[in-house]
């Protein structure tokens, strides 16, 4: 009995899935926009951080060849 009470129809199913869909709160080109620069932001001065210290141990490994 436990599985004739499991066992969905597709429409059933699908009708979840189109309640479900209907919930959704899509965002505003606005906050598109904001958070695509803020991610850009972030990711550039991730870069130059990564970039700064690459050249730091370097300069360190170049010293410490050279003594």
């Amino acid at each position: 009995m436990a599985d004739a009470k499991n066992k969905r129809s597709f429409s059933d199913w699908w009708d979840g899935v189109k309640t479900e869909y209907a919930k959704i709160v899509w965002p505003t080109q606005q906050t598109i926009y904001r958070q695509t620069l803020a991610t850009v932001v972030v990711s550039v001065i991730t870069a130059l951080i990564i970039v700064f210290v690459d050249m730091l141990i370097q300069h360190g490994v170049d010293f410490l060849v050279q003594i």
